[in-house]
Order: C-alpha cells, then structure tokens, then sequence
C-alpha cells in the first residue's frame, strides 16, 4: 500500500513495533527482525492519521540549527562580554550606590544573570547579542539585589528608580530571549 509519506524500517531485536517522527518529519519504522512487511504496513495503516498530525507538526517546527563555536570564538565573547559587564556594572553600581563582588561571565541555560547573596554576579554572556537597554535592565536588576535580595514591590521600585521603562526589556527577553541560543 502507498502512504502518504515516506519511512524508513530499521530492524532490531525489539519485540514490538514503535514508529519515531525525527524532529525534522522524517518516519522511522522500528520492527523486530523477522516481522513481515505486510505487519508494519497494516500498522503504518492503523497509526496514519497520527504519523501525519507529528510530521506536519515537525514540518511546522522545524529545529533550529545551532553553529558550533570553537574555543577561540567562545572565549572572545566571553571577553567582549566581561568587559561590557564590568564597565556597566561599576556605572549603575555607583548610581545605586551599592557595592558588589567579583563578576562572571557564564552561559547559563535558564538565566541571564543572578546574584548570590555575598554580592558575586553572573552574567550570561549572550546578552551581548541583545538590544543595549536590555543589558542595562539585567545589570540594574542584579545590582538591585544588593539592596533587596527578593523580587518584591520595593525591590522593582529600585529598578524603576533607574530605569523606567524596565518592563520593556522584560518583554523583550520574554518575547526574542530563546533567539539569543540560536545567534552563535
């Protein structure tokens, strides 16, 4: 029988047939060794409506291809952000009037920045990639920490104190952060 799309059968010594959508809408067949042909087609048959909803779903979605840096590239932005950290930091530090301890660059996988409660801070170093009010908005942020170590009402009047119009940057991490993943 014809399908509406194309697999591929690997053989294996499973003893149930399974079918995989790769993420980018390929079909994959597993089949123990000696099933027949005629067995995985009455279950592609069976399982048809479901193989084309999670391969027009893949095709919708493709993945997105990250590049590879090599060793030198990645320690150049972690320069290139180190020195845009520490120049920010020590500007709005004396605007807040707080004091902090040593900085860090990192790349973190669910944070921009954090600080501990000894005053270290750790900046993700692909916020370079990222509009400058929004590197702002995450160094003002921390910074703010120093004086309220919570994300209360007082501590987000600190932030407005200094930057007004704070929750746009907000938005925008909310809004294009994942895309700084996919920059490098």
């Amino acid at each position: 029988m014809k399908h509406p799309f194309k697999y591929e059968i690997i053989y294996s010594s499973r003893k149930t047939l399974a079918i995989q959508i790769t993420p980018n809408g390929s079909v994959k067949v597993r089949a123990p060794k000696r099933c027949p042909k005629s067995t995985i087609e009455c279950f592609l048959n069976e399982k048809e409506s479901w193989i084309l909803k999670h391969v027009n779903k893949a095709m919708q979605n493709p993945p997105v291809m990250k590049n590879l840096l090599s060793v030198q590239e990645r320690n150049r932005y972690i320069k290139i952000a180190r020195d845009i950290f520490t120049q920010k930091t020590a500007y709005y530090a004396s605007i807040l009037n707080v004091t902090y301890g040593r900085i860090t660059i990192r790349e973190q996988k669910t944070r921009w920045g954090s600080c501990s409660s000894e005053g270290n801070l750790n900046f993700n170093w692909r916020l370079i990639f990222a509009p400058e009010e929004v590197l702002d908005y995450i160094v003002v942020h921390e910074l703010a920490h120093r004086r309220e170590m919570n994300h209360s009402q007082a501590f987000y009047a600190i932030v407005k104190s200094i930057l007004p119009d704070y929750k746009k940057s907000q938005k925008w991490l909310r809004d294009n952060g994942r895309s700084l993943w996919t920059v490098v």
